[in-house]
């Protein structure tokens, strides 16, 4: 078999079994199936500020060195959603979404043998590839696999399978970190990634037949029409017919401007935060992050098909929308980072303190699916917004002046709450002023938010420890969060839905 045959078998999407395909309830099985992804991606995002303290003491290394095993890891995430995104409606999402599993899990078995720092800080990029392969396709699989009617619910279920993942990162890393390795950190992921391929395989419909992509499950009975599927089952639509010209016009120079901007930044932070670069090199690279990120400013205007579509970021509500999701998702990350520092620093094992700090995650997720419930049904998500971003700031002024201990269980619950209502209601607003033929790029520019603000936190956290030292320097970053989390409550404004646009 010649290479190119192989390819196409590889690239060739399997049909679910009949049994499965005809049974009525089986677009459940797919939902399950992209929940693994979403916890999966999540439980690694929140577990891995609990191993900074162990890879520091194991590789003999600075927190701000420590600290780009979880930075690579964004970079490389935010850089790749776009272009695979884009790929996978020429490959097959159902295709990219299993390969996401099959890359996560071979890496991360082999970081739990790296026997390097900076061997740690690649495999942890080549897991952010895998995890694109995922996150880039999650939603689609379910919009395109579930009936209209349940779309709300199964998108819910999704949420609550991130909210499961975040929550039960910082219990599962202080556990694994005390009482085996900070290895078991990275080799917990491979059952759950094996398991994910097997279910991708049989549970999730094709989205690629050997001709042309499909708008709906081509393995279906014929006589059940899928959510987008017509009478006669499978169709081209004019959007798959323009898919070669619309290819060529991706938007590569701007992918290259975010990825140097973001990633320049982040090193000058890194470097102002302890990184052996020498000292000229935090101007150096502020001044290249600036002048890459006006390039990218002009880029973006004159691309055909730009990543970042100034039209839409000009759009009222969706700019201050963009800046509240990248504070929203910085609030909940420095925290996450600061609060195993500050505990363990105050006597508390690190099993105790991931206990303490999964309760951060646990009240976003309780707020973020049913705990908007609890208020007034006639508030407004500029409301809801706005009393969430308060909420947070509360909590986190009461984290800051609090002594290290059991005492700031009730500050993390409070902010976490607040969180959970902020986010999903600041997004609401901002897909709300989007057009609905522009949704996709939206929602792409939203993870991009949430990604850089994780990838801010986290680095501004280690630099706030670097300069004031951990109790001190971690407590002034916490006032400085909750000031940050006032100021999103100013910037939430209120929007009109929008139905075409730019």
């Amino acid at each position: 078999m010649n290479a190119t045959a192989l390819a196409t078998r590889l690239l060739t999407e399997r049909p679910r079994p009949r049994g499965i395909a005809g049974w009525r309830h089986a677009h459940w099985l797919a939902v399950g199936t992209v929940c693994l992804g979403a916890f999966l991606g999540q439980l690694d995002a929140s577990v891995i500020a609990l191993v900074f303290p162990a890879l520091g003491r194991h590789f003999g290394a600075g927190f701000a060195a420590v600290e780009w095993v979880a930075l690579a890891y964004l970079l490389v995430l935010v850089a790749l959603l776009a272009p695979i995104g884009w790929l996978s409606d020429l490959v097959g999402r159902k295709t990219m979404y299993i390969g996401g599993f099959a890359v996560f899990g071979l890496s991360s078995l082999g970081a739990g043998f790296a026997g390097g720092l900076w061997v740690l800080v690649g495999l942890r990029a080549v897991q952010a590839v895998g995890a694109a392969m995922m996150q880039a396709n999650s939603v689609a699989l379910v919009a395109r696999g579930v009936p209209g009617h349940a779309m709300r619910r199964a998108l819910g279920i999704q949420a609550s399978a991130q909210g499961l993942g975040l929550a039960l990162g910082p219990i599962l890393g202080g556990m694994l970190v005390e009482h085996a390795s900070w290895r078991w950190v990275f080799w917990v992921n491979v059952p759950i990634a094996v398991f994910g391929i097997l279910a991708g395989w049989y549970l999730l419909p094709r989205t690629r037949t050997a001709g042309a992509p499909t708008d709906a499950p081509t393995d279906a009975p014929a006589a059940v029409p899928g959510p987008r599927e017509g009478r006669t089952g499978t169709r081209r639509t004019a959007a798959h017919r323009t898919a070669p010209r619309e290819a060529a016009r991706f938007d590569l120079p701007g992918l290259l401007l975010l990825t140097g901007a973001t990633t320049t930044l982040l090193l000058a932070l890194s470097t102002a935060s302890g990184l052996p670069l020498p000292g000229w090199a935090v101007a150096a690279l502020l001044l290249a992050s600036a002048v890459l990120a006006l390039a990218l400013v002009r880029q973006e205007r004159r691309a055909a098909r730009p990543i970042l579509a100034p039209g839409l970021v000009n759009t009222p509500g969706v700019r201050s929308g963009l800046v509240v999701a990248l504070i929203g998702y910085l609030l909940l990350f420095c925290p996450l980072v600061l609060g195993p520092v500050l505990l363990t620093g105050a006597g508390v094992s690190t099993a105790h303190a991931g206990l303490v700090v999964t309760l951060l995650p646990a009240a976003f997720a309780f707020a973020a699916t049913v705990g908007g419930g609890w208020l007034p049904r006639g508030w407004s998500d500029v409301t809801r917004c706005r009393f969430g971003a308060l909420l947070t700031a509360v909590g986190l002024l009461l984290f800051a002046v609090l002594p290290a201990s059991d005492a700031v269980a009730l500050p993390l619950l409070v902010a976490g709450y607040g969180l959970g209502l902020l986010l999903p209601a600041n997004n609401a607003l901002v897909m709300r002023a989007i057009p609905a033929q522009c949704s996709a790029v939206g929602g792409g520019m939203v993870n991009m938010a949430r990604s850089l603000g994780t990838a801010l936190g986290m680095a501004l956290s280690v630099l706030g420890v670097h300069l004031a030292g951990a109790a001190s320097g971690g407590r002034t970053v916490l006032l400085a969060l909750a000031a940050v989390a006032a100021a999103a409550a100013l910037l939430t404004r209120p929007v009109r839905t929008r139905r075409t646009g730019p």
